[in-house]
């Protein structure tokens, strides 16, 4: 695999984290009863959705990490009741995601990672295993943005990660996070 591969995952892995991080601010507007609120979609709330998020996030991490955790990740399928707990949280899951994407070597991407899922273990590649995340996390996201939209708060946008446009407040969101321009891109 050409080294180039390592970097865009590792790109997506901090568009991710930084993706959460918008969403999440954006949620910070609503008042608990408005995150509990029911809602139109595959969950039937944005905390329900913002939940699942994070419990599949542990799920395949903890998988890509060679853990074990496997069906126990989704034993509490609502970990973080509210914003205050789900934020740490999500921000904790998003740091180990990019720890292993910036750790990636060219042929950890064809490496076999074992996903303890219930009653066998499969066995997938690396790299097919974090896009299906990336996928994942992009999908649910998505819907809790709509959900958001069915709000007062107004969804922040969440496809412009480099954007030129988007500098000033990329840079400041950055800053929030501890990362600059070239933490990203090497």
């Amino acid at each position: 695999m050409p080294p180039s591969q390592c970097l865009t995952f590792r790109a997506l892995a901090y568009n991710n984290a930084w993706a959460n991080h918008r969403l999440l601010a954006a949620c910070a507007g609503l008042g608990q009863d408005a995150f509990e609120a029911p809602r139109t979609g595959f969950f039937p709330s944005i905390r329900a959705t913002l939940n699942h998020i994070l419990v599949i996030d542990r799920f395949y991490v903890d998988a890509l990490e060679g853990g074990t955790l496997g069906p126990a990740a989704w034993a509490d399928p609502l970990p973080c009741p509210t914003l205050a707990d789900l934020r740490p949280a999500q921000a904790a899951v998003d740091r180990r995601l990019i720890a292993f994407c910036e750790a990636l070597a060219p042929d950890g991407l064809a490496a076999v990672t074992r996903v303890h899922r219930q009653g066998h273990v499969q066995e997938e590649r690396t790299d097919r295993l974090l896009l299906h995340l990336f996928l994942h996390q992009v999908h649910h996201r998505g819907q809790a943005h709509a959900m958001l939209s069915g709000t007062g708060v107004p969804p922040p946008q969440l496809d412009e990660f480099f954007a030129a446009g988007e500098a000033p407040l990329r840079a400041a969101e950055f800053a929030a996070l501890g990362w600059r321009e070239e933490t990203v891109w090497g």
